[in-house]
């Protein structure tokens, strides 16, 4: 199996896309991201092998978990057992469907009008406003925290500081566009707490990184070079603007532009969605609220205890969402559902092993012994605070 360089997601290599330029080979999972790295490189005379076969559309993952989804929902009809199913996942579907369909919208025009060099840019810095600035573009990032990864180790090759790309894969995930509205439609406005707590604790970490890079207890990228100071972000948007043509045509491509990023990113994340949607119904209908109460209630415990969950499970960011929504839809435990949020980015062994083979191990393994304590500390306070 290989990784998409700039989705993430991981791809057959005998059914992907392969790019061949300067005897090194790049797989794709779709032509969307096989474009988007050829411009981005600059590559216009490689060797593009298209799969003699194409990809059957039942082996697409979004395919089966939503034909899964639509089998139960049918059988509830008739059995009585998924009738507690089909409510508790239509409750859920009620109440995230505008923000899907909004997130992933804003994603494509964040995917098609906001180039990476601006990204690039900006973290290439080793002052303290390069972890500023890597948590505030994670604002902008549309992919989902599997994503967040390929683009982290994209952006440490491109010469990012270590503490840069530590705080940018912490904030990504959680403060995007399409999880901001996310959590929000679930939490309300209490979903504003986990965003900014999962800000602060990118924040802290970058600082924190920053201080271990200058003692020299982790690596430093040997990546960094000089970046260009003719460039300059502001007069490259002024240059854009200024040779933008409004038109019907131009309208037209820039709205094929759009909807080909919305359905790229659909294709990277929908499927998370859904599948938490699934496991969150499942929970919500048929384990008993004693059980929730008594092991991961708003105690020290009852934080432990889902710190663990947190590790063990593998789901992307916008599947986890209504998985920590239904946690705290039974136990009223707001701290609970950020530590499960937060500590599946901060403890998750593929981040881990990405950052090992990539960035340094020591740099891998600082990450969970600086953010596990924060996660749970914000997590007990909130807990306290929201009851």
């Amino acid at each position: 199996m290989a990784r998409d360089p700039i989705c993430g997601m991981q791809v057959d290599e005998n059914s992907a896309i392969k790019v061949t330029k300067d005897s090194k080979e790049y797989f794709f999972c779709s032509a969307h991201c096989k474009d988007k790295f050829m411009q981005k490189e600059g590559i216009k005379d490689a060797i593009v092998c298209y799969p003699s076969t194409k990809k059957l559309f039942f082996k697409n993952k979004l395919f089966i978990v939503s034909g899964i989804t639509v089998m139960l929902i049918l059988l509830s009809f008739f059995i009585p057992l998924l009738v507690p199913f089909r409510n508790s996942f239509l409750m859920y579907l009620k109440a995230i469907w505008w923000a899907v369909l909004l997130g992933l919208f804003l994603g494509g025009l964040i995917d098609y009008y906001i180039p990476q060099e601006y990204i690039s840019k900006i973290l290439a810095h080793r002052k303290p406003s390069t972890i500023f600035n890597a948590v505030f573009l994670g604002f902008f990032m549309s992919a989902c925290s599997h994503g967040i990864l390929a683009l982290s180790i994209q952006l440490h090759k491109k010469g990012a500081s270590n503490p840069a790309v530590v705080s940018f894969l912490l904030a990504s995930p959680w403060a995007n566009f399409t999880i901001t509205i996310m959590l929000i439609s679930l939490f309300g406005l209490k979903g504003l707490f986990i965003i900014i707590a999962a800000i602060i604790v990118a924040i802290n970490t970058g600082f924190i990184f920053m201080f271990l890079e200058k003692k020299g207890l982790i690596e430093k990228n040997k990546n960094i070079v000089e970046v260009s100071k003719e460039f300059s972000i502001l007069k490259d948007i002024k240059v854009r603007f200024q040779n933008y043509r409004l038109g019907l045509k131009t309208l037209v491509i820039d709205f094929k532009g759009i909807l080909k990023g919305a359905l790229a990113l659909s294709d990277m994340v929908l499927w998370w969605i859904i599948l938490g949607m699934l496991i969150a119904s499942i929970a919500g209908a048929y384990i008993p609220v004693h059980i929730f109460h008594r092991f991961m209630g708003p105690t020290f415990l009852g934080l432990i205890v889902t710190l663990g969950l947190a590790t063990i499970i593998e789901v992307c960011s916008e599947g986890s969402s209504p998985l920590a929504f239904e946690i705290y839809r039974q136990t009223s435990a707001l701290g609970n559902s950020f530590v499960f949020l937060m500590a599946g980015v901060a403890t998750d062994y593929t981040e881990i092993g990405l950052l090992w083979t990539n960035v340094g191990k020591r740099t891998a393994i600082w990450l969970p012994i600086i953010t596990v304590p924060q996660i749970v500390a914000i997590g007990y306070i909130a807990n306290l605070v929201f009851r």
